[in-house]
Order: structure tokens, then sequence, then C-alpha cells
């Protein structure tokens, strides 16, 4: 992983606008603060791109300040969003995720709990399997299949396609096994999503949506 070193100071004015700036009512005004913080990082900044990732609307904003909070030393960032990810409100955890995913340091693992990966907010819950499957040790990867395929047949087919997408990711060793048995639920919801799981495991090029066709007509009546 590439490191990161903190810059030189910065005049205290300069600070004060790139704080105003990203309170700012503009997009653009927040965007160009994140991006100049990312690009000088220092570390009196980095409460306030942790606070406004809990708040921020705008998505292009949200990735600007995952940017520039990967641009921080790992062993700066990393703890401060750890303890993000116990916060009351769903999208300081959920970009607290979706960063430490980005940044991929493996000290964050025993982080990613099964309440984050079973969190009742789908964005909280997507971006755990996300992290999860970017830090999960190898020696421990089967066992991350077995706790992400739970959860098979929920929500909508975006949020089916991100948790398809995240077994796939962590290869057939681990996954074949899971949806076999997801294969033989009672459930047909999950039967259908793990059929088109294994669709997309055996070409991940394939269009999701197409998978789950085609699966609904084979356990249509008649199919």
């Amino acid at each position: 992983m590439r490191k990161h070193s903190i810059s030189t100071q910065q005049p205290n004015n300069f600070k004060t606008d790139l704080v105003e700036g990203l309170a700012d009512g503009d997009a653009n005004r927040r965007l160009s603060a994140a991006l100049a913080i990312g690009t000088n990082p220092e570390q009196d900044l980095l409460e306030v791109i942790v606070a406004r990732c809990a708040v921020e609307q705008d998505f292009y904003v949200r990735d600007m300040l995952t940017w520039a909070l990967t641009r921080f030393p790992a062993e700066i960032v990393v703890p401060r969003l750890i303890t993000e990810l116990k916060s009351e409100t769903a999208q300081a955890r959920s970009q607290a995720l979706h960063t430490l995913s980005k940044i991929g340091d493996a000290s964050a693992w025993p982080a990613i709990t099964q309440s984050l990966m079973r969190n009742a907010d789908d964005e909280v819950a997507r971006s755990a399997w996300r992290a999860a499957v970017v830090l999960v040790p190898e020696t421990q990867k089967q066992d991350l299949a077995e706790e992400l395929a739970r959860q098979m047949g929920r929500g909508n087919r975006e949020m089916q396609f991100s948790l398809s997408s995240a077994l796939v990711a962590l290869g057939e060793d681990a996954v074949v096994p899971v949806l076999k048995s997801a294969m033989a639920s009672k459930d047909p919801a999950i039967r259908a999503h793990a059929q088109a799981t294994e669709k997309l495991l055996q070409d991940p090029d394939a269009g999701f949506q197409l998978a789950m066709n085609h699966v609904k007509k084979i356990l249509a009546p008649g199919g």
C-alpha cells in the first residue's frame, strides 16, 4: 500500500476557507474543498472530512471525500474510520466502510462485524460486504462466504447484485459450497438468487438482471 505523508502547514485562513467550503450550499465548492484537502492532507483537517462524510448528500462530493481520506496516512485515518463504524448515523457507517474498502488496510478486518454485514440499513450492509471482501484474510474466505450467503434473497435487484458480486469476488473455492446449499433452500427467492449468482460466477460479464430473468423462467410453473 502506498504511504502518504502529512503536508507542511497551510495558513490558518486557508484552512478556514476549506472548512467553510465543505459546508457551503454549492456542491461544486464542497467538491473543490475536498479536492484541496486531499491534495495537501493535514491531520487537523481529518475530523472535518470525516464529519462531512456523515451528512454529505451529493454522490460526487462523497466520492471526493473518500478520495481525500485515502490520502491521509493509514495509521492515522484507519483507526478514526473504525471509530466511525459505531456511529448512530447510518451514512457515517456506510461511508466509513466504503473508505476502508478503498484504503485496503488489513488491520481494519476485525472491525467488519456481523452486525454491520447484517445491518438493517441496506447501504450499511452493502458497504460492509464490499469492505469485508477486500479485507478478509485468505484463511477466512469460506467463513465470510457462509456469512454472506445467509442474506441471499434480501432486498431488490440492486441489493441482490451487490451480494452476488461480493460472493463472486471471494472465488469459486469459497462460494460454490454455499451456493449449492442455497440452491437447496425451500425459499424460492433464495434459490433464484443462488442460481443467478452461480451464473455470474461462471460468466462475470453476464448481466445479473438477465440471469435473474432466466432463473425466473426456470422456476415458473411449467418452466
